[in-house]
């Protein structure tokens, strides 16, 4: 990777949001998922430096080096967060900012976008499946493939178990994450890397501070949220990525509830961690997407989300 600075910035009172910045050039803001951080961009940081970007990779509220409270893990309140660091920053011009996401990233970006749309120039959602706003699955049991990639949905909002099963046990857990199950190219995540994401996720309040974002998007006062956003058009360019062996084109049939200014894009062979497993292909897409959004990107046929 390039040079990279670090910085913290306050977003809330005891609350601040570690990020990594690097390179010259228009600003682009990446969100990683759970139970990872910024560091799931080391592969596209490079890619994105060396095509004129300045990056900047954050870890959200309860990531990676970020502050951990015990509450605050609504996605209007983290989208708050996102919101107060790019102003803080100075990060958003007057047509907005370049925001690129993958995963519980992407229910954050989304957030985001919906709350604070005069922001976005661009959003780049990937690989994930966002709560009581993505399409349900059909009724029954799922099968093996979709309850091996989302038994963590039930799992992490049992109060006060998932914890207790977790500690102490935070290696095999992280295993299980960036094993088969997840992603179609395993070697992508290396003992370096494990470690890494190891050594984030055993932090003091790391654990519960995922499992909150579960629990706090699905109780309640999270599902009224999520389906008020839902009905919110967007209007600014949306690109949405999937691997072909994880969500595929979930995030476009999500996404296209509401928003016309949207094309898609599937990576044949590929699994759930799109930013390690295809950095080259995703960058790629990403900056082609870049080149020609405009007022109307349009919506692609099916056979563009179908292969790359």
């Amino acid at each position: 990777m390039p040079d990279l600075q670090h910085g913290l910035v306050p977003v809330a009172e005891g609350v601040r949001l570690h990020y990594v910045v690097a390179g010259e050039g228009d600003p682009v803001l990446l969100i990683p998922g759970w139970p990872q951080s910024w560091y799931a961009w080391r592969f596209i940081i490079p890619l994105l430096v060396e095509a004129g970007r300045r990056v900047y990779a954050i870890d959200p509220r309860g990531f990676g080096d970020s502050d951990m409270p015990s509450e605050g893990y609504g996605l209007d309140n983290v989208a708050e967060d996102v919101h107060i660091l790019i102003e803080q920053l100075g990060l958003a011009g007057p047509d907005g900012l370049d925001i690129v996401s993958h995963d519980t990233g992407s229910w954050i970006a989304h957030a985001h976008a919906a709350a604070y749309p005069e922001e976005v120039r661009t959003l780049v959602v990937s690989d994930a499946h966002i709560p009581w706003v993505s399409p349900l699955p059909e009724r029954g049991y799922p099968d093996d493939n979709l309850n091996a990639r989302q038994w963590h949905f039930y799992f992490n909002r049992v109060e006060g178990l998932s914890e207790a099963l977790i500690h102490g046990r935070e290696r095999e857990f992280l295993s299980w994450f960036f094993g088969p199950s997840k992603l179609a190219r395993t070697w992508v995540i290396d003992s370096e890397a494990f470690e890494e994401y190891l050594r984030v996720f055993s932090k003091p309040g790391a654990v519960r501070a995922g499992l909150n974002y579960y629990r706090e998007v699905f109780s309640p006062r999270g599902r009224a949220a999520s389906e008020a956003r839902k009905q919110k058009q967007l209007t600014m360019p949306i690109l949405t990525l999937g691997g072909s062996y994880a969500d595929a084109d979930n995030l476009y049939h999500t996404m296209r509830q509401f928003s016309n200014n949207l094309r898609g894009r599937v990576f044949e062979g590929i699994g759930h961690h799109l930013p390690e497993e295809c950095p080259e292909e995703m960058t790629a897409e990403i900056v082609s997407f870049w080149a020609v959004a405009g007022p109307e990107i349009g919506r692609p046929s099916r056979n563009e989300l179908s292969a790359c």
